[in-house]
């Protein structure tokens, strides 16, 4: 790599060593990703935008499978397994989406060409039919990966597995990973564009081009909610959801008291992935950009506040789940080759 020192620029403005590293004992711990942007892709909006809109993603062939949860409420899992066994790699998507997410099904794909099943985990309501409960998803939310992953184990003893969250989904599983029984349950993790401290995401959604993402989420979850609560009472007025113009408003009035908290601020501070790294006890990658649209370079967790089981990479450029390179007739999609190239390396090795 020929960049030079303090080319990129780690957390809170640190300039990473003359090999874009930073190192704790004899684990690396910061390191600087061989990721760059294709020419034609620059910036962070392009970066986002275009896998989103132009990408021709594969469409791998699901088998769904309904999985009934202890609280009366269920979960559908879609699964694509080209073998018939072998290891699996559990995929966790970002808010609102789903396993037809083109990153999703980008992974699924370039998994499957390395023999490793995957199965995607829906969030409650995200696989097109409304969750029962009143409740949903949020970005703190554990118990269902957890009796899920634990099902499959149970299902599964000797199986390698791999669990893989990308944005809220990313930040769930970093949580989920302090849980004792992540340990003993799989064998290494994925977590890709995390918004490690969620006020602070939420805040920059603010501002400048990202409210676009904002607007388009947000447009989502009220759809999300009215669908859900249109044959059922509601336990919030519907009516006022259309004035929720900001994650922190929505988050406020909808996600907080649906789920325990007592407020957007209380709903962050507890579910920020942050706070939990110093205890991941699982070989987790992080891909990070400092571009990311939909946070900022503040986010970063310090090398003292990671684990020794933490690889965490930055790249100076590739906006939210984007990183796109390549020539423009023929995009290469690096997430699904970084990360089905560490899966394999992680399950095979296990």
């Amino acid at each position: 790599n020929s960049r030079k020192a303090n080319d990129i620029k780690g957390p809170n403005g640190i300039g990473l060593d003359h090999r874009g590293r930073r190192s704790v004992g004899l684990a690396l711990v910061i390191v600087e990703s061989d990721f760059r942007a294709a020419a034609w892709c620059r910036g962070p909006h392009f970066q986002t935008l275009w896998p989103y809109f132009f990408r021709l993603s594969p469409r791998p062939h699901y088998r769904r499978e309904r999985i009934e949860l202890p609280d009366g409420d269920f979960v559908d899992l879609d699964w694509h397994e080209p073998p018939a066994s072998g290891p699996l790699a559990v995929l966790l998507h970002g808010l609102e989406g789903c396993s037809q997410s083109h990153y999703i099904r980008g992974l699924a794909d370039a998994l499957a060409r390395r023999r490793i099943r995957s199965v995607v985990l829906h969030h409650r309501g995200c696989s097109g039919v409304p969750n029962r409960l009143d409740r949903g998803y949020h970005a703190g939310e554990t118990t269902d990966l957890n009796y899920v992953v634990t099902r499959l184990r149970s299902r599964e003893p000797d199986t390698s597995i791999a669990v893989v969250g990308f944005s809220l989904g990313g930040n769930m599983l970093l949580k989920w990973l302090t849980d004792g029984s992540a340990a003993s349950s799989i064998n290494a993790a994925a977590a890709i564009s995390v918004p490690f401290l969620l006020a602070e995401g939420a805040h920059r959604m603010e501002q400048g081009l990202s409210r676009i993402y904002q607007w388009r989420l947000l447009k989502m979850l009220r759809r999300s909610a009215i669908r859900k609560f249109s044959r059922r009472t509601a336990p919030l007025d519907l009516a006022r959801l259309r004035s929720l113009r900001t994650f922190w408003a929505f988050d406020d009035y909808v996600t907080a008291p649906l789920h325990g908290f007592a407020g957007a601020q209380d709903y962050y501070t507890r579910c920020s992935s942050r706070q939990f790294l110093r205890d991941v006890a699982v070989n987790t990658l992080i891909v990070q950009s400092l571009d990311d649209p939909l946070m900022t370079p503040r986010v970063l967790p310090r090398e003292d506040e990671l684990s020794e089981h933490i690889v965490l990479e930055i790249s100076v450029q590739g906006g939210h789940v984007g990183f796109v390179s390549g020539p423009i007739w023929r995009p290469i999609y690096w997430l699904d080759h970084r990360i089905s190239d560490y899966v394999s390396e992680q399950l095979v090795r296990a």
